[in-house]
């Protein structure tokens, strides 16, 4: 297995630059846990913010090392729950979708360390005004939401950013990352390490219905579409500006461009969306999952993923990263590596 040391690895001392998104609902204690003992840092899904899941997703985590996530706008309806967490003593807390001013004093008291993912450059400078230790860089590829920019020019302009205004902080890549070439890309471009949601979305360890699973194995990259119409259907105000990137199916079909008919209907199509969703049925809820979609063929677990990960990553990086050119000479597209 090989190892890939990162300025990230450094700080947080792990053995792998790869932190796993917070994904709410599929990110539990378990997929956490898997991550972290792989090498990695994983992190629980705080979501919406319910008390006893997340009590129970700590228990599931059996006292490895893992950090948490929470929707920034969500937790200011109910901050009384980072207090809860802080006291499991989590190793990172990200915050994403929000203004973090409300809870960086928090978080710092309790000693973790403070992610701010960030979707385009107004949140950036946000998260390295309250002196954020990580910055995730979230483009739109990314499964469930996000916004509109796309990560391979999103993530090289956040790192001259960070690198001008605050070299200390740390910087991961997010967004249509699921395999080995894509963290040794996010290397490239300037990141300290990547935060992986949808690969791992696809793990053993996912609390995601098999129903989903397979949907996600019979998906290419084509096969996700950027709407509210999920939000809708669960009656959940999302602030202006963010959308989810879920799966193309017979709901989306139905209701993506007629999203104030399904507002008209909601008495009737919300509990229909809510069964369809406990039921594991993959077309008429909301399959919450990325263009990485197209790189993944397989429900594997979480370590083999995340090794995997790396070690093609290193394989990429050893092959093309100390490329050049014969000065003077033009290569040709024939001769380019590929």
């Amino acid at each position: 297995m090989a190892l890939l040391h990162t300025r990230l690895t450094r700080a947080l001392g792990l053995r792998h630059p790869v932190l796993s998104a917070p994904m709410a609902f599929a990110g539990g204690g378990a997929l956490a846990a898997a991550v972290s003992r792989a090498g990695g840092l994983g992190l629980i899904g705080g979501g919406y913010g319910d008390p006893t899941w997340l009590e129970e997703q700590f228990a599931a985590a059996a006292g490895e090392r893992v950090g948490v996530g929470f929707i920034t706008w969500s937790l200011r309806k109910s901050p009384s729950l980072l207090t809860d967490v802080l006291k499991h003593r989590p190793a990172a807390v990200m915050l994403s979708f929000g203004d973090p001013r409300p809870f960086v004093d928090e978080i710092r008291a309790a000693d973790a360390r403070l992610v701010c993912q960030c979707q385009d450059m107004g949140h950036v400078m946000d998260a390295l005004e309250v002196g954020a230790d990580v910055v995730v860089a979230q483009g739109a590829e990314a499964g469930g939401h996000g916004a509109l920019r796309g990560t391979l020019s999103f993530v090289p302009e956040v790192a001259d950013h960070i690198a001008r205004h605050a070299p200390q902080t740390l910087l991961l890549a997010a967004g249509g990352i699921g395999d080995g070439r894509g963290l040794a890309a996010s290397l490239m471009l300037g990141a300290d390490g990547a935060l992986v949601g949808t690969r791992l979305w696809a793990s053993t360890e996912a609390l995601v219905h098999e129903g989903h699973h397979r949907a996600i194995v019979e998906t290419d990259g084509d096969g996700t579409v950027r709407t509210t119409v999920a939000d809708i259907a669960r009656q959940i105000a999302w602030p202006r500006g963010f959308t989810a990137r879920i799966r193309r199916n017979a709901f989306t079909e139905r209701w993506h461009g007629r999203e104030a008919e399904l507002e008209r209907e909601i008495a009737v199509q919300g509990p229909r969306y809510r069964q369809a969703f406990t039921a594991g049925d993959a077309e008429h809820t909301g399959v919450w999952f990325g263009e990485a979609a197209g790189l993944i063929d397989a429900i594997e677990p979480a370590a083999a993923i995340v090794e995997r990960m790396v070690d093609e990553a290193v394989l990429h990086l050893q092959r093309y990263g100390g490329a050049t050119l014969t000065e003077g000479a033009a290569t040709s597209a024939s001769q380019a590596p590929r």
